[in-house]
């Protein structure tokens, strides 16, 4: 009975223990003073008006060295731009006209305002003086050129292209720099196979008839004759007579001009 008792006294003294401790506890977490947490308040207050601070200063640097950046850029272009000149490409040649004498303008019979040419007449080409037995056929839709080391090239921004002419009856060659007209695809008869021409437009004479025409770029050195003249040529201007051959005549001063003589 003894032993019961003593074995009570010993849990109830455990009991009391426990709630003094956390009595205890529960006062040094839970309690805090007034004074205490106006200043943690006033601390944190502190340090957020602090952070802004620094990222206004920040963000003022960051601006400022994205203007000093952009200054430094500009006065770098400026520099390039005083120092580097732009290239400039050579200028354009220009095309003398046919120019003749009123007393000496040649000849060229015309029906009904069409000048009459035959098979074969003779063709003056503007600008190297040069003249040829050209070939007058119908069935070419576009006139045709003798070309070599045709080289295309890019001038003022557009296209063109530098080639040589030969001259007649020597083995020399004329250097001619024109714009490029356009380019045509061009079916071969004996191969069936197409190809791709330069296009240009060149200034020429048949008797005293003068015009600019579009004459494609090709090396013409396995046929008969170094000029073609097509339809585009005959359309509205000329008429063949097949029985004929130079039936017009160039004016007297064109030979001495191609040869370079005086006239």
């Amino acid at each position: 009975m003894f032993f019961m008792r003593s074995d009570y006294g010993k849990r109830a003294a455990a009991v009391v223990f426990l709630i003094f401790v956390s009595g205890c506890t529960a006062n040094r977490y839970l309690m805090v003073e007034k004074e205490d947490l106006d200043a943690l308040n006033s601390s944190v207050v502190n340090q957020s008006e602090h952070l802004i601070t620094l990222e206004d200063r920040t963000s003022e640097r960051f601006q400022a060295l994205t203007r000093l950046n952009e200054e430094s850029t500009q006065n770098i272009l400026q520099a390039i731009t005083e120092q580097v000149e732009k290239p400039a490409c050579p200028p354009a040649p220009k095309v003398p006209a046919c120019e003749v004498n009123k007393s000496d303008d040649g000849r060229a019979d015309r029906l009904k305002g069409k000048v009459i040419v035959g098979e074969v007449e003779k063709f003056y080409l503007a600008g190297p003086g040069l003249i040829y037995d050209a070939r007058i056929d119908s069935g070419a839709e576009t006139s045709s050129m003798d070309a070599r080391n045709i080289t295309r090239f890019e001038r003022d921004g557009n296209n063109w292209v530098r080639f040589d002419v030969p001259v007649p009856d020597t083995d020399d060659f004329v250097t001619i720099e024109r714009e490029i007209s356009r380019r045509v695809r061009i079916i071969q008869s004996s191969t069936d196979e197409s190809e791709r021409r330069v296009v240009v437009e060149l200034q020429f004479m048949i008797g005293n008839h003068r015009q600019q025409a579009e004459f494609t770029l090709t090396n013409r050195e396995h046929l008969s004759h170094s000029v073609l003249v097509g339809r585009n040529i005959l359309r509205d201007v000329m008429l063949i007579d097949v029985g004929k051959e130079f039936a017009t005549e160039l004016p007297e001063s064109v030979p001495a001009e191609a040869n370079g003589d005086e006239s």
